[in-house]
């Protein structure tokens, strides 16, 4: 192996066990050894060294996991950190991208440059690997899909040490599970091959700030209008109490700010003023705290992103897809809304209705609305109160949801479907095919039988 093979005991080792973690509440799990791995080669050494060890092999791409999932006890944890190279073929607009480079700062900048284009996630940082894996939801994702949509093809290391790669006619369960498994995948990916689009002209965005008091009105504007939104235009409505939000000369910022921030890719400044005009003539038109609007670069889209979601604080956060209708969901959602208490907390109301027909693949749950709640702090005593809370208030909205997506799950706290039950199952038969004796982690839960279990 090329690189350093760090065990428990050894200097180095908790820098390896979690240094690359980007949730400072870090787990007290401790794997047997991390292996920083160089290349393909090297993961193919530490899967065969895991075997003869007879140790799980845990795998981390980028360190997003909000549950820690690559931290397991007495695994092999090989950190994909070093796999983070790009290439470009012009000739087929394939990108081949290691599963730690990054979307944001990586992908989407490399792409640019050849006037291409790829939904890369909101979250700039995060790792191709598991954004991937567990379908990606990313920029211009309800005109695009799914991420996971445009991968043609991984290469991966399976539980013998083999090196495959597989595509729609190679191997073309493990091309299934790729698309939507996350971590129940049965190999480690160490490339993926995508299919990339034609840069957009530009990106404009419409952004209001409107009082919590007008969540009923907003909320049900918002779901009259969202199933006949051309699918370019991205509408969230996030409640934060950032101060930098955008408001009218003279208004008081009231704490809690409901923040509809919506964008669109267009060929042109008249083209996205005219996909952007619904939000000109809503029921609170007038009576927005503020409003600015324009042109914008996804350079600036991840900036601001970065800045809600900052580094070295504590996560704890939930999910769920719903279908329900708005005066269903007002209630609940203001109510943890209001509960919302530190700066950088907050939650999102995502529209991605109307429905579409999936690819053929692992990733099979969503919803006509995704909520997601991030519950940001700084102190390690608040630690379970803050997860009580957002597993709790999540269960809440859950109990009229549809499942929820990987990304934002912690299943050692709350569980909920995350694939459709025939999809489980083909998973199941597919795991049993190229991994009969578990050798890789899988899901982090606190309860096996409990997964994948829809209330």
């Amino acid at each position: 192996m090329n690189g350093p093979l760090i065990r428990r005991g050894e200097p180095g080792y908790e820098q390896a066990r979690v240094g690359r973690v980007f949730n400072a509440r870090r787990p007290d799990r401790y794997p047997a050894a991390v292996l920083l791995a160089e290349d393909a080669a090297d993961v193919a050494a530490g899967v065969r060294l895991a075997r003869a060890e007879n140790r799980t092999v845990s795998v981390r791409s980028g360190g997003h996991s909000w549950a820690g999932w690559s931290l397991r006890d007495d695994s092999l944890l090989i950190d994909l950190g070093n796999l983070n190279g790009l290439d470009y073929d012009a000739s087929t607009g394939v990108v081949t991208a290691g599963p730690a480079a990054r979307g944001g700062l990586d992908l989407a900048p490399f792409l640019a440059e050849r006037g291409r284009a790829f939904p890369a996630g909101h979250c700039p940082g995060v790792g191709l690997g598991g954004y991937l894996l567990q379908g990606g939801q990313g920029w211009n994702g309800r005109a695009m899909g799914w991420a996971c949509e445009s991968v043609a093809a991984v290469d991966v290391v399976t539980a013998d040490g083999a090196a495959v790669r597989a595509d729609a006619t190679h191997h073309d369960d493990l091309y299934w599970a790729a698309r939507g498994a996350g971590p129940g995948f049965p190999g480690v990916v160490t490339a993926f091959h995508l299919r990339t689009y034609q840069a957009p002209a530009g990106m404009w965005h419409d952004t209001r700030s409107f009082h919590p008091g007008d969540a009923a009105v907003l909320l049900g504007w918002l779901h009259e209008i969202l199933p006949v939104l051309d699918r370019r235009v991205e509408p969230v409505l996030a409640a934060t109490r950032l101060p930098g939000v955008p408001l009218h000369t003279g208004r008081a910022h009231p704490g809690l700010v409901l923040l509809l921030h919506t964008t669109v890719m267009a060929g042109s400044a008249g083209e996205a003023a005219e996909l952007l005009r619904a939000f000109a003539d809503g029921p609170l038109a007038g009576k927005e705290l503020g409003h600015v609007a324009g042109p914008t670069t996804l350079d600036e889209e991840c900036a601001a992103q970065a800045e809600q979601s900052p580094d070295g604080y504590r996560y704890a956060v939930d999910c769920t897809w719903t279908d329900a209708p708005a005066e269903v969901l007002e209630p609940l959602l203001s109510r943890l809304w209001r509960e919302l208490d530190t700066p950088h907390s907050f939650s999102i109301w995502y529209g991605w209705a109307p429905g579409r027909t999936l690819s053929d693949m692992a990733f099979s749950v969503q919803g006509e609305v995704y909520i997601a709640t991030y519950a940001i702090y700084s102190d390690a005593a608040d630690d379970e109160r803050y997860r009580d809370w957002v597993h709790a208030r999540t269960a809440d909205i859950a109990r009229h949801g549809t499942g929820v997506y990987l990304g934002d799950t912690d299943f050692t706290r709350r569980q909920d479907r995350f694939l459709s039950a025939a999809n489980y199952r083909r998973l199941e038969r597919i795991r049993a095919r190229w991994d009969p004796e578990g050798r890789f982690a899988s899901y982090l839960t606190a309860d096996p039988e409990g997964l994948n279990v829809h209330e």
